[in-house]
């Protein structure tokens, strides 16, 4: 039996923002640029990453398989995991601003356009999965979050491993697997 409830993806979709907003809002550039290492994305990255998602990614997806009405699942529109990194810098509190925004104009959305009744099996086609389903998109929507905060907290954790000296070996997140 499938654990996923709309009313409870939304609650940490909606939450995400403000737990951002309040980790990061702030905080000097050395928290926000610091990297795990060679071509990994710092604080400031997966916040654009994240605004980008909101923009072309999730909601643009689950319309696509919302408006699908022969029921084959058809292609959902491309998306680019990388297209903020080719965006100009901006400032960090601007960008959590715009994040917010975009991803309460988002969450009342999925209110107005979901019923979980009807349309929690509808599909579309993946390019790299096959067919998915929207609760699988909203799902995923939800875990998303929660793993690039989890990144940005490993990645912020990482710039003070030497620093900690031996009680490293007590801090689960800076342990590399």
């Amino acid at each position: 039996m499938p654990n996923m409830k709309l009313e409870e993806a939304l609650e940490i979709l909606e939450r995400t923002p403000r737990a951002l907003e309040a980790m990061l809002a702030g905080l000097s550039a050395g928290w926000l640029q610091c990297r795990e290492g060679e071509g990994t994305w710092n604080a400031s990255e997966v916040v654009g990453h994240l605004i980008e998602s909101e923009h072309t990614n999730w909601l643009p997806r689950l319309v696509s398989m919302l408006g699908d009405s022969d029921g084959e699942g058809k292609p959902l529109p491309p998306f680019d995991r990388f297209a903020h990194l080719r965006e100009a810098e901006r400032p960090l509190e601007t960008m959590l601003e715009e994040f917010r925004a975009i991803r309460t104009r988002n969450i009342a959305a999925v209110w107005e356009l979901v019923d979980p009744a009807r349309d929690f099996d509808r599909t579309g086609q993946h390019p790299s999965f096959g067919k998915v389903k929207v609760r699988e998109l909203l799902s995923t929507w939800a875990v998303h979050d929660l793993t690039h905060m989890s990144q940005i907290m490993r990645v912020m954790a990482e710039r003070y491993r030497e620093d900690v000296g031996p009680w490293s070996a007590f801090l689960g997140i800076l342990r590399r697997t």
